[in-house]
Parts: C-alpha cells; sequence; structure tokens
C-alpha cells in the first residue's frame, strides 16, 4: 500500500487530495500547521492521521518524515499543497509578509522535497505533486509575494523532475485557478463578480476538481508524465 504525505492536507483542497487519495486505497498522512481543533475533527470524520508541523521548519519536516517513516512506513507519495497568504500592494508590502510566503509556499517545497526525495530514489518509484497557482502563470496585484512563490514552484517542479526521471522519481504541479474554498470565502461579492467573469466556464472551481488531477498524477498511470503542470482553471490562463 502505498504511504501519501499531504501538507496542508486537513482543510480546502488539500482536504479533497486526502480523501481522494485515501479513496484510491493509499495512506494518508495529512500535515496541518496551526489549527488543532480543525485537524482534530478531520481525522475523527475521515480516520486519516494528522500530524502538526511547519514546512517552514527545515529540520521539522525532516523530522517529521523519518517518524512517519518509522510508524507507517517509506513515504512513496509527497503532495506539498500548504501555503499561505499575506496579501499587499508592493508599496505596503512589508519584509515579514514577503519572507513569510517564501517560506511556508516555496521553501516548504524543498523541505519536504529534501526529506522524501533520497529514498524513493533509492527505491526506485515515488510521485511528487506541487501545488502551484494561476496567479504563479499569470501574476495578480497585491500578490508579489504569492505570485513569486508559486511562480518558483513550477520552476523547482521541472528541475526536480529531471533529477528524479531515470530513478523511477516523477516531479508534477497543479495550478488552481479560482478554487471555492475558506481561502476565498473573505472576498467581498462584488469582486469575486470580477474574478467570474474572467473564467471562461463562468464559475469557480471545486476542491475535488483539483484532487482528481492530484490522484492521476500520483497514479502508476503517470508513469510517463514528469515535469508537467496541469492548469486547472477553467480556461482562466491559458498556458
Amino acid at each position: 500500500m502505498r504511504i501519501a504525505v499531504v501538507t496542508g492536507g486537513t482543510r480546502g483542497i488539500g482536504e479533497a487530495i486526502s480523501l481522494k487519495l485515501q479513496e484510491k486505497g493509499r495512506t494518508v498522512i495529512a500535515n496541518y500547521g496551526g489549527n488543532d481543533a480543525a485537524a482534530k475533527a478531520f481525522s475523527d470524520r475521515t480516520g486519516i492521521a494528522v500530524r502538526k508541523w511547519d514546512v517552514g521548519d527545515h529540520q521539522g519536516c525532516l523530522d517529521a518524515c523519518a517518524a512517519i517513516e518509522e510508524e507507517h512506513g517509506p513515504i512513496d507519495i509527497l503532495v506539498n499543497n500548504a501555503g499561505i497568504t499575506r496579501d499587499a500592494t508592493m508599496m505596503k508590502m512589508t519584509w515579514d509578509q514577503w519572507d513569510e510566503v517564501i517560506r511556508i509556499d516555496l521553501s516548504g517545497c524543498f523541505n519536504m522535497a529534501k526529506a522524501v526525495f533520497p529514498n524513493m530514489r533509492t527505491r526506485g518509484w515515488g510521485r511528487i505533486v506541487n501545488v502551484g497557482s494561476v496567479n504563479g502563470q499569470g501574476g495578480q496585484i497585491s500578490q508579489v509575494n504569492y505570485a513569486a512563490a508559486k511562480s518558483g514552484i513550477h520552476g523547482f517542479t521541472k528541475s526536480l523532475a529531471m533529477e528524479g526521471a531515470k530513478y523511477g522519481v516523477t516531479a508534477n504541479a497543479i495550478a488552481p485557478g479560482y478554487i471555492a474554498t475558506e481561502m476565498l470565502a473573505t472576498i467581498p461579492d462584488v469582486v469575486m463578480q470580477k474574478i467570474v467573469a474572467q473564467i471562461p466556464v463562468g464559475r469557480l472551481g471545486l476542491p475535488e476538481e483539483i484532487a482528481r488531477g492530484v490522484e492521476f498524477l500520483t497514479s502508476d498511470n503517470a508513469s510517463f508524465v514528469t515535469g508537467s503542470t496541469l492548469s486547472i482553471n477553467g480556461g482562466q490562463h491559458m498556458y
């Protein structure tokens, strides 16, 4: 049975990914960063094991993955989904807002890949999926930090794919568009209407639609797919 780790895996897109991989017979461990109550409720409801650590902490990632492998077995699948936003225009953005997003959204991918990639390579099988964003492809006002981090994920993914290809380890990215999650719940209706108007299919995406893409990229059937970015954005950005 494949062991899968999903960062940010207890809410929103991460929750949908965790549930889809569980449905497909994976043993899933869902990481979370802060909300203990939500994580416990998720675990009680789904039976999926949860573990708390900061993906921006390099040693913390190494220690957490070592503990998971000790308890559950080798990690075969890594989904780097954890991400935060700290939006502000360039004129108003502070260093801390910049640094925190880069640390979690981009460095978190490196930290987690560093923890699992060597053993995947040794075993000759592994699947790494990094969750980017449409705004990492096309940019967005007030998100120079987030767009930079997500754009970096796409380049990181291609380079990691080159290193893992001959060892049976694939690395791919998913670039979601605007998805109906808690992260969007605070956006004013007038702004949301403008966002939806830019999406050719005329609606927000669903977390389950992202999860289905992740499920394919982590399957045996995707062994010839590596270094790719799967854009799931309703046609908002065709790149």
